[in-house]
Protein backbone atom coordinates (compact mmCIF):
# COMPACT_ATOMS: atom_id res chain seq x y z
CA UNK A 1 0.00 0.00 0.00
CA UNK A 2 1.69 3.37 -0.92
CA UNK A 3 2.03 5.73 1.58
CA UNK A 4 0.36 9.16 0.71
CA UNK A 5 2.07 12.31 0.56
CA UNK A 6 0.73 15.85 -0.30
CA UNK A 7 2.90 18.28 -1.33
CA UNK A 8 1.97 21.82 -1.45
CA UNK A 9 2.94 24.72 -2.81
CA UNK A 10 1.50 28.78 -3.13
CA UNK A 11 1.10 28.86 -6.82
CA UNK A 12 0.80 25.90 -9.26
CA UNK A 13 3.95 26.84 -11.44
CA UNK A 14 6.43 26.06 -8.35
CA UNK A 15 4.73 22.21 -8.68
CA UNK A 16 5.53 22.38 -12.38
CA UNK A 17 8.62 23.74 -12.61
CA UNK A 18 10.85 24.06 -9.23
CA UNK A 19 9.81 20.41 -8.64
CA UNK A 20 9.92 18.85 -12.22
CA UNK A 21 9.88 14.99 -12.22
CA UNK A 22 9.94 14.72 -8.49
CA UNK A 23 6.64 13.77 -8.30
CA UNK A 24 6.32 11.08 -10.29
CA UNK A 25 9.74 10.03 -9.58
CA UNK A 26 8.31 9.30 -5.96
CA UNK A 27 4.98 8.22 -7.13
CA UNK A 28 7.16 5.20 -7.91
CA UNK A 29 8.81 4.75 -5.04
CA UNK A 30 6.29 4.22 -3.31
CA UNK A 31 4.05 7.50 -3.04
CA UNK A 32 0.98 7.99 -3.67
CA UNK A 33 1.66 11.55 -4.33
CA UNK A 34 -1.11 14.82 -4.27
CA UNK A 35 -0.41 17.96 -5.31
CA UNK A 36 -2.19 20.89 -3.85
CA UNK A 37 -1.51 24.97 -5.01
CA UNK A 38 -4.02 27.79 -6.27
CA UNK A 39 -5.63 26.95 -9.57
CA UNK A 40 -4.19 27.88 -13.00
CA UNK A 41 -3.41 25.87 -16.16
CA UNK A 42 -0.02 25.29 -14.82
CA UNK A 43 -1.64 22.86 -11.78
CA UNK A 44 -3.52 20.42 -14.21
CA UNK A 45 -0.32 20.24 -16.18
CA UNK A 46 1.46 19.26 -13.49
CA UNK A 47 -1.26 16.27 -13.22
CA UNK A 48 -0.76 15.62 -16.94
CA UNK A 49 3.03 15.50 -16.87
CA UNK A 50 3.67 14.08 -13.35
CA UNK A 51 0.56 11.62 -13.20
CA UNK A 52 -0.61 12.59 -9.89
CA UNK A 53 -3.24 13.76 -8.65
CA UNK A 54 -4.14 17.90 -7.74
CA UNK A 55 -6.18 19.82 -5.64
CA UNK A 56 -6.40 23.47 -6.13
CA UNK A 57 -6.95 25.94 -2.98
CA UNK A 58 -6.97 29.66 -3.63
CA UNK A 59 -3.83 31.15 -1.17
CA UNK A 60 -2.47 34.08 -1.51
CA UNK A 61 1.20 35.27 -1.73
CA UNK A 62 0.40 38.56 0.23
CA UNK A 63 0.10 39.49 3.49
CA UNK A 64 -3.84 38.98 3.40
CA UNK A 65 -5.15 37.61 7.34
CA UNK A 66 -8.34 36.81 5.92
CA UNK A 67 -7.73 35.11 3.12
CA UNK A 68 -5.10 32.84 4.98
CA UNK A 69 -7.53 32.17 7.12
CA UNK A 70 -9.89 30.20 4.81
CA UNK A 71 -7.11 28.82 2.87
CA UNK A 72 -6.02 27.27 6.24
CA UNK A 73 -9.40 26.12 7.20
CA UNK A 74 -9.71 24.44 3.68
CA UNK A 75 -6.43 22.79 3.89
CA UNK A 76 -6.69 21.53 7.27
CA UNK A 77 -10.28 20.00 6.03
CA UNK A 78 -8.24 18.38 3.30
CA UNK A 79 -5.73 16.77 5.31
CA UNK A 80 -8.23 15.31 8.04
CA UNK A 81 -10.05 13.92 4.90
CA UNK A 82 -7.32 12.55 3.62
CA UNK A 83 -5.25 11.75 6.64
CA UNK A 84 -1.47 11.57 4.74
CA UNK A 85 1.38 10.67 6.05
CA UNK A 86 3.34 13.51 5.16
CA UNK A 87 2.99 16.82 3.98
CA UNK A 88 5.76 18.78 2.59
CA UNK A 89 5.32 22.49 1.94
CA UNK A 90 7.73 24.51 -0.50
CA UNK A 91 7.18 29.07 -0.76
CA UNK A 92 6.97 30.78 2.67
CA UNK A 93 2.94 31.22 2.79
CA UNK A 94 2.12 27.74 1.20
CA UNK A 95 4.48 26.52 4.29
CA UNK A 96 2.69 28.79 6.99
CA UNK A 97 -0.64 27.14 5.71
CA UNK A 98 0.50 23.60 5.14
CA UNK A 99 2.34 23.58 8.33
CA UNK A 100 0.21 24.85 10.76
CA UNK A 101 -3.01 23.02 8.79
CA UNK A 102 -1.15 19.73 9.27
CA UNK A 103 0.06 20.19 12.85
CA UNK A 104 -3.52 20.55 13.88
CA UNK A 105 -5.11 17.76 11.64
CA UNK A 106 -2.17 15.60 13.37
CA UNK A 107 -0.29 15.04 10.41
CA UNK A 108 2.49 13.03 11.74
CA UNK A 109 5.63 13.90 9.08
CA UNK A 110 4.99 17.78 8.44
CA UNK A 111 8.05 18.83 6.16
CA UNK A 112 9.03 22.18 5.04
CA UNK A 113 12.09 23.16 2.26
CA UNK A 114 13.14 26.89 2.55
CA UNK A 115 14.25 28.03 -1.00
CA UNK A 116 14.98 31.62 -0.57
CA UNK A 117 13.59 33.93 1.91
CA UNK A 118 12.16 37.65 0.29
CA UNK A 119 12.57 38.83 4.10
CA UNK A 120 16.47 39.26 3.15
CA UNK A 121 15.63 42.27 1.65
CA UNK A 122 12.44 43.51 4.08
CA UNK A 123 12.99 45.92 6.83
CA UNK A 124 10.86 47.64 9.67
CA UNK A 125 7.26 46.45 10.56
CA UNK A 126 6.93 44.32 7.54
CA UNK A 127 10.20 41.94 8.79
CA UNK A 128 9.09 41.72 11.99
CA UNK A 129 5.96 40.19 10.61
CA UNK A 130 7.83 37.98 8.28
CA UNK A 131 10.11 36.52 10.43
CA UNK A 132 7.28 35.64 13.38
CA UNK A 133 5.63 33.55 9.90
CA UNK A 134 8.76 32.38 9.62
CA UNK A 135 8.54 31.04 13.50
CA UNK A 136 5.45 29.81 13.25
CA UNK A 137 5.76 27.97 9.72
CA UNK A 138 9.03 26.51 11.84
CA UNK A 139 7.14 25.71 15.09
CA UNK A 140 4.40 23.63 13.47
CA UNK A 141 7.29 21.49 11.02
CA UNK A 142 8.45 18.52 11.85
CA UNK A 143 11.45 19.40 9.74
CA UNK A 144 12.78 22.24 8.24
CA UNK A 145 15.02 21.84 4.68
CA UNK A 146 16.66 24.64 3.87
CA UNK A 147 18.07 23.85 0.59
CA UNK A 148 21.47 25.50 1.01
CA UNK A 149 24.21 25.93 3.61
CA UNK A 150 23.90 29.43 3.39
CA UNK A 151 20.39 29.64 4.20
CA UNK A 152 20.78 26.75 7.11
CA UNK A 153 23.11 29.28 8.66
CA UNK A 154 20.51 32.24 8.19
CA UNK A 155 17.89 30.54 9.86
CA UNK A 156 20.01 29.26 13.06
CA UNK A 157 21.64 32.72 13.40
CA UNK A 158 17.86 34.08 13.13
CA UNK A 159 17.02 31.89 15.78
CA UNK A 160 13.60 30.67 14.02
CA UNK A 161 14.19 27.07 15.19
CA UNK A 162 16.47 25.03 17.07
CA UNK A 163 19.13 22.91 15.16
CA UNK A 164 17.96 19.82 15.25
CA UNK A 165 15.01 20.48 13.50
CA UNK A 166 17.30 21.82 10.30
CA UNK A 167 18.61 19.59 7.52
CA UNK A 168 20.49 20.39 3.89
CA UNK A 169 19.29 17.49 1.71
CA UNK A 170 22.63 16.21 0.10
CA UNK A 171 24.64 19.50 -1.29
CA UNK A 172 21.31 21.60 -2.05
CA UNK A 173 18.89 22.33 -4.15
CA UNK A 174 15.34 21.36 -4.08
CA UNK A 175 15.52 19.51 -6.87
CA UNK A 176 19.05 19.35 -8.43
CA UNK A 177 19.09 19.58 -12.38
CA UNK A 178 18.65 17.10 -15.37
CA UNK A 179 22.13 18.08 -16.83
CA UNK A 180 20.89 15.71 -19.42
CA UNK A 181 18.23 17.60 -20.65
CA UNK A 182 20.66 21.21 -20.15
CA UNK A 183 23.19 20.03 -22.34
CA UNK A 184 25.43 21.93 -25.22
CA UNK A 185 25.22 18.60 -26.84
CA UNK A 186 21.28 18.88 -27.59
CA UNK A 187 21.95 22.63 -29.16
CA UNK A 188 22.58 22.00 -32.71
CA UNK A 189 25.37 24.34 -34.64
CA UNK A 190 22.52 25.17 -36.94
CA UNK A 191 20.30 25.63 -34.28
CA UNK A 192 22.96 28.20 -32.87
CA UNK A 193 23.54 30.30 -36.03
CA UNK A 194 20.37 30.37 -36.62
CA UNK A 195 18.86 31.94 -33.25
CA UNK A 196 22.60 33.98 -33.61
CA UNK A 197 21.16 35.57 -37.05
CA UNK A 198 18.18 35.82 -35.90
CA UNK A 199 19.25 38.42 -33.00
CA UNK A 200 22.26 40.28 -34.94
CA UNK A 201 24.94 38.25 -33.04
CA UNK A 202 28.03 38.05 -35.57
CA UNK A 203 31.00 35.38 -34.75
CA UNK A 204 33.52 36.33 -32.49
CA UNK A 205 31.06 38.23 -30.18
CA UNK A 206 31.44 37.51 -26.65
CA UNK A 207 28.16 37.20 -25.15
CA UNK A 208 26.77 37.84 -21.37
CA UNK A 209 23.54 36.19 -20.67
CA UNK A 210 21.11 36.92 -17.49
CA UNK A 211 18.55 34.56 -17.37
CA UNK A 212 16.07 35.62 -14.50
CA UNK A 213 13.12 38.15 -13.75
CA UNK A 214 14.04 41.58 -14.82
CA UNK A 215 13.63 43.26 -11.30
CA UNK A 216 15.72 45.07 -9.17
CA UNK A 217 16.40 42.71 -6.77
CA UNK A 218 18.29 40.49 -9.36
CA UNK A 219 21.25 42.76 -9.57
CA UNK A 220 19.96 43.51 -13.02
CA UNK A 221 20.29 47.85 -12.56
CA UNK A 222 23.70 46.88 -11.80
CA UNK A 223 24.47 44.47 -14.95
CA UNK A 224 23.21 47.41 -17.29
CA UNK A 225 24.65 50.31 -15.56
CA UNK A 226 28.40 48.12 -15.59
CA UNK A 227 27.53 46.68 -18.99
CA UNK A 228 27.04 49.88 -20.50
CA UNK A 229 30.89 51.42 -19.07
CA UNK A 230 32.32 48.35 -20.69
CA UNK A 231 34.03 49.34 -23.59
CA UNK A 232 34.48 46.83 -25.97
CA UNK A 233 32.60 46.88 -29.32
CA UNK A 234 32.29 43.27 -29.90
CA UNK A 235 30.35 42.17 -26.40
CA UNK A 236 26.85 41.87 -26.34
CA UNK A 237 24.81 41.31 -23.27
CA UNK A 238 21.63 38.95 -23.76
CA UNK A 239 18.51 39.41 -21.24
CA UNK A 240 15.80 36.03 -21.11
CA UNK A 241 13.05 37.27 -19.02
CA UNK A 242 10.26 39.50 -18.19
CA UNK A 243 9.97 42.41 -16.67
CA UNK A 244 7.72 42.94 -13.58
CA UNK A 245 6.04 46.97 -12.87
CA UNK A 246 4.40 45.81 -10.14
CA UNK A 247 6.72 44.18 -8.29
CA UNK A 248 10.57 45.40 -7.56
CA UNK A 249 10.52 47.08 -10.97
CA UNK A 250 13.73 48.58 -13.03
CA UNK A 251 15.01 52.12 -12.44
CA UNK A 252 13.51 54.28 -15.22
CA UNK A 253 17.61 54.71 -16.10
CA UNK A 254 18.09 51.33 -16.59
CA UNK A 255 14.85 50.95 -18.96
CA UNK A 256 15.66 53.44 -21.35
CA UNK A 257 19.90 51.72 -21.35
CA UNK A 258 18.20 49.28 -22.04
CA UNK A 259 16.24 49.93 -24.76
CA UNK A 260 18.76 52.75 -26.51
CA UNK A 261 22.07 50.42 -26.34
CA UNK A 262 22.07 48.21 -29.17
CA UNK A 263 24.65 45.72 -27.91
CA UNK A 264 21.80 45.03 -25.15
CA UNK A 265 19.70 42.01 -26.58
CA UNK A 266 16.05 41.61 -24.48
CA UNK A 267 14.25 38.75 -26.05
CA UNK A 268 11.77 38.26 -23.06
CA UNK A 269 10.41 34.92 -21.34
CA UNK A 270 11.16 31.92 -22.99
CA UNK A 271 10.04 28.30 -22.51
CA UNK A 272 13.35 26.64 -23.47
CA UNK A 273 16.59 28.71 -22.51
CA UNK A 274 18.88 26.07 -23.19
CA UNK A 275 19.58 27.80 -27.09
CA UNK A 276 20.19 31.35 -25.44
CA UNK A 277 22.57 29.13 -23.24
CA UNK A 278 24.55 27.58 -25.98
CA UNK A 279 24.72 31.07 -27.72
CA UNK A 280 26.26 32.34 -24.85
CA UNK A 281 29.97 32.91 -23.07
CA UNK A 282 29.03 33.64 -19.68
CA UNK A 283 26.40 34.02 -17.56
CA UNK A 284 26.46 37.13 -15.07
CA UNK A 285 23.85 36.84 -11.75
CA UNK A 286 23.92 38.89 -9.46
CA UNK A 287 21.40 38.54 -7.16
CA UNK A 288 20.68 40.43 -3.69
CA UNK A 289 19.16 37.28 -2.21
CA UNK A 290 18.65 33.34 -3.32
CA UNK A 291 18.09 29.66 -2.06
CA UNK A 292 19.63 27.43 -4.31
CA UNK A 293 19.62 29.19 -8.08
CA UNK A 294 18.50 26.51 -10.97
CA UNK A 295 19.46 29.25 -13.38
CA UNK A 296 23.31 29.27 -12.09
CA UNK A 297 22.95 25.51 -12.02
CA UNK A 298 21.93 25.46 -15.37
CA UNK A 299 24.12 27.75 -16.73
CA UNK A 300 27.20 25.51 -15.44
CA UNK A 301 25.76 22.05 -16.80
CA UNK A 302 25.70 24.05 -20.26
CA UNK A 303 29.68 25.30 -19.97
CA UNK A 304 29.06 28.78 -19.20
CA UNK A 305 31.23 30.29 -16.32
CA UNK A 306 29.20 32.35 -14.01
CA UNK A 307 29.55 35.78 -12.21
CA UNK A 308 27.68 35.60 -9.09
CA UNK A 309 27.44 37.70 -5.96
CA UNK A 310 28.66 36.55 -2.34
CA UNK A 311 25.10 35.32 -1.06
CA UNK A 312 23.76 32.22 -0.21
CA UNK A 313 23.42 29.17 -3.04
CA UNK A 314 25.64 30.84 -5.34
CA UNK A 315 28.55 30.99 -3.73
CA UNK A 316 27.88 27.22 -3.04
CA UNK A 317 27.49 26.40 -6.78
CA UNK A 318 30.54 28.43 -7.36
CA UNK A 319 34.00 28.39 -6.07
CA UNK A 320 35.70 31.68 -6.91
CA UNK A 321 38.35 30.74 -9.92
CA UNK A 322 37.08 27.40 -10.13
CA UNK A 323 33.92 27.20 -12.24
CA UNK A 324 33.20 31.50 -12.22
CA UNK A 325 33.82 34.36 -9.78
CA UNK A 326 31.99 35.73 -6.62
CA UNK A 327 31.79 39.27 -6.17
CA UNK A 328 30.47 41.81 -3.54
CA UNK A 329 26.75 42.21 -3.80
CA UNK A 330 25.18 45.94 -5.14
CA UNK A 331 28.29 46.90 -6.64
CA UNK A 332 28.51 47.92 -9.94
CA UNK A 333 32.43 48.07 -10.38
CA UNK A 334 32.53 44.57 -9.18
CA UNK A 335 30.41 43.41 -11.80
CA UNK A 336 31.93 45.67 -14.52
CA UNK A 337 35.59 44.36 -13.22
CA UNK A 338 34.55 40.61 -13.26
CA UNK A 339 32.87 41.20 -16.78
CA UNK A 340 36.36 42.65 -18.11
CA UNK A 341 38.33 39.91 -16.31
CA UNK A 342 36.30 37.05 -18.47
CA UNK A 343 36.70 39.11 -21.60
CA UNK A 344 40.40 39.50 -21.23
CA UNK A 345 41.78 36.96 -19.13
CA UNK A 346 41.33 33.81 -21.99
CA UNK A 347 43.35 31.64 -19.59
CA UNK A 348 41.50 32.04 -16.95
CA UNK A 349 38.37 31.99 -18.81
CA UNK A 350 38.78 28.63 -20.70
CA UNK A 351 40.00 26.86 -17.52
CA UNK A 352 36.34 28.06 -15.61
CA UNK A 353 34.64 27.16 -18.81
CA UNK A 354 36.67 23.82 -19.03
CA UNK A 355 35.30 23.26 -15.01
CA UNK A 356 31.83 23.96 -15.43
CA UNK A 357 29.72 21.15 -16.29
CA UNK A 358 31.86 18.71 -14.38
CA UNK A 359 31.27 20.95 -10.74
CA UNK A 360 27.49 20.65 -11.46
CA UNK A 361 27.18 17.19 -12.70
CA UNK A 362 29.46 15.75 -9.54
CA UNK A 363 27.29 17.82 -6.87
CA UNK A 364 24.11 18.44 -8.08
CA UNK A 365 22.55 15.82 -10.53
CA UNK A 366 18.78 15.40 -10.19
CA UNK A 367 18.76 11.76 -9.69
CA UNK A 368 21.57 12.37 -6.90
CA UNK A 369 18.80 14.80 -5.18
CA UNK A 370 15.54 12.96 -5.96
CA UNK A 371 17.55 9.89 -3.99
CA UNK A 372 18.72 11.81 -1.15
CA UNK A 373 15.51 12.84 -0.20
CA UNK A 374 13.58 9.48 -1.14
CA UNK A 375 15.96 8.12 1.76
CA UNK A 376 14.73 10.59 4.26
CA UNK A 377 11.01 9.86 3.54
CA UNK A 378 11.62 6.29 4.40
CA UNK A 379 14.08 7.26 7.24
CA UNK A 380 11.33 9.37 8.95
CA UNK A 381 8.67 7.07 8.42
CA UNK A 382 10.99 4.43 10.24
CA UNK A 383 11.20 6.46 13.37
CA UNK A 384 8.01 7.07 13.14
CA UNK A 385 7.01 3.29 13.25
CA UNK A 386 5.54 4.07 9.54
CA UNK A 387 7.88 1.92 7.05
CA UNK A 388 5.06 -0.66 6.89
CA UNK A 389 2.20 1.53 5.92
Amino acid sequence: MSVKIIRVTTVPISLKVLLKGQHYFMSQNGFEVIGVASKGQELFEVAMDEKIAVIPVEMSRAITPVKDLKSLWIIYSLFKRLKPKIVHSHTPKAGLIAMVAAKLAGVPIRLHTVAGMPLMETTGLKRKVLDFVEKVTYRAASKVYPNSKGLFDFILSAKYTVPSKLKVIGKGSSNGINTSHFSSDLISLEQQIELKKDLGVLDGDFIFIFVGRLVGDKGVNEIINAFCNLNYLNVKLLLVGATENNLDPLEAETLNKMQSNKRIIHVGFQKDVRPYFAISNALVFPSYREGFPNVVMQAGAMELPAIVSDINGCNEIIIDGKNGTIIPVKNVDAVKKAMEMMITDKELYLKMKGNARGMITERYEQQVVWDALLTEYKSLLKDKGLDNV
